[in-house]
């Protein structure tokens, strides 16, 4: 197929253009390298810098016959999202519907839509299923439920096919490191951690050690950005097969605690990680895992690379050498 992914210079989108290319499909980025790094994409990628609130760009960067577009292109700092709503309204929901109105306009009918577990909110049962409450506890969960819903009335006005991914707690680089580019100003623990260990950190705050888990700390569901790039080839090949628009959890359906993630950072990295407890922070549950049969059933999916030890490891051999 031929596939138009915007944001996909970013750290997310880059793993998920390799992975398109190594299914062989024909790929383009579309990026403002705003978050994303133009190192990120593979040579065999076409790369076009442009941003979704540019819709004259982003027509003449469409017009060329593409078969589907991965939506990859949205800002995703849920702590910023409360202090900046403008930017993630302006970027997120505008930069979408941009998106979705050009596709509606040069006939381009399937999307795979870069979701979040956010649009859950504080769970209400473990694991979280798809059917769970929709109930955003940020701006930036928000700004993704509204695309969902909106991606739903275009599929019902237009013809839009949609398969809509909610990712929990995406980490992890390529195995064989052929993506080396770091996130800018990670806000994620994994990512905060590997600084720590190499040094561009000095100390980390874990908020709360009096949960009601294994040792106090949080739990999450952590998947590794490869396995979430299998999942979209997967979901492209889905929609080629199915005339149905679908919403699918990717997760691991387990979870580890802060304070296994430090300790197990610590055992692949040598180094000492120095953190301090301090309250907990408002909204944050004591746990967050999720289940994926839905993508298992529909999609044949199973993450192969979302071990701890896996996670870290492919985490740290990039941050040791940069």
């Amino acid at each position: 197929m031929k596939v138009f992914v915007t944001g996909g210079a970013g750290y997310i989108g880059s793993h998920i253009t390799l992975e398109l290319l190594e299914a062989g499909h024909d790929v383009t980025v579309y990026d403002d390298l705003s978050l994303g790094f133009k190192d990120n994409v593979d040579n065999r990628a076409q790369f076009i810098e442009g941003s979704t609130l540019d819709k004259n760009c982003l027509k003449k960067s469409l017009v060329k016959e593409f078969d589907a577009v991965i939506h990859m292109a949205a800002f995703k700092a849920a702590g910023e999202s409360m202090v900046d709503p403008a930017k993630y309204s302006e970027n997120n929901l505008n930069g979408t519907i941009n998106l979705l109105n050009v596709m509606t306009e040069l006939g381009v009918k399937d999307l795979i839509f870069s979701s979040t577990a956010a649009v859950y909110g504080y769970p209400n049962y473990l694991p979280v299923d798809e059917a769970h409450d929709l109930k955003p506890i940020n701006f930036y969960g928000y700004t993704k439920l509204v695309i969902e819903q909106i991606m739903q009335w275009y599929a019902d006005l237009t013809g839009l096919r949609y398969v809509a991914l909610r990712y929990f707690n995406a980490a992890g680089y390529d195995i064989t490191g052929r993506i080396r580019c770091m996130e800018q100003n990670p806000a994620n623990l994994l990512p905060i951690v590997m600084e720590l260990a190499s040094g561009r950190k000095e100390s980390m705050e874990v908020f709360g050690n009096d949960y009601n888990t294994v040792d106090g700390t949080g739990v999450r569901d952590y998947i590794h950005v490869s396995d979430l790039a299998t999942a979209h080839v997967r979901a492209l090949d889905y929609l080629s097969k199915n005339n149905k628009c679908v919403t699918l959890n990717l997760a691991t359906g387990e979870g580890y605690s802060v304070l296994e993630v430090i300790k197990k950072a610590e055992e692949i990295s040598g180094k000492n990680i120095t953190y301090d407890i301090v309250d907990r922070r408002p909204g944050d549950p004591a746990k967050l895992v999720a289940t994926s049969k839905l993508a298992f059933d529909l999609l044949a999916w199973d993450p192969k690379y979302s071990s701890l030890e896996t996670l870290l490891s492919s985490m740290w051999n990039i941050y040791k050498n940069d």
